[in-house]
């Protein structure tokens, strides 16, 4: 197997995102790998019965980036505790395209990527990022199911 040197981890802020940033750097301090947290998001856009559209307004994508790499910077804050070499970016656009797209381009030797666990209904319906990262990525993707019903157990290590 390729040695791992950088990690993408994906994140929507979710309880299942941050399982996976906290496997991520466990993983990358005892690799001594660099990791990424990357935040994908799309703008909404409204299609009226009509026809007609409604747009995102300079000022509500400003506050839609600003909100994200504040919560960006918290996550890199917890991400300390693990004395691992972390950096943040945002892209725009659909999240599996984004994903791929920043594991191809940036180089990374593996994606680590929380998923909800959605089955049947839920699943169809809603899709799945991580499962159309797995299917189009040509890094290897390492997937961390959110436990149900559980709080996360997995803290950073005591130094």
């Amino acid at each position: 197997m390729k040695a791992i040197h950088k990690i993408l981890v994906p994140t929507d802020f979710s309880e299942g995102a941050r399982l996976a940033m906290r496997e991520a750097l466990d993983l990358a301090q005892t690799l001594g790998a660099e990791v990424t947290l990357l935040h994908a998001y799309q703008l909404p856009n409204y299609v009226l019965p009509d026809g007609s559209a409604i747009m995102v307004t300079a000022e509500a994508h400003a506050e839609l980036v600003q909100s994200a790499d504040l919560r960006l910077r918290e996550q890199l804050e917890d991400a300390l505790a693990w004395q691992v070499m972390v950096t943040t970016a945002t892209r725009q656009g659909p999240a599996a395209e984004m994903i791929v797209d920043a594991a191809e381009q940036g180089n990374y030797d593996l994606v680590v990527m929380g998923t909800h666990g959605r089955t049947g209904f839920k699943r169809l319906l809603l899709g799945s990022v991580a499962e159309k990262v797995v299917r189009t990525c040509a890094r290897p993707v390492l997937t961390i199911r959110q436990p149900r019903g559980e709080e996360a157990t997995h803290h950073p290590p005591v130094l």
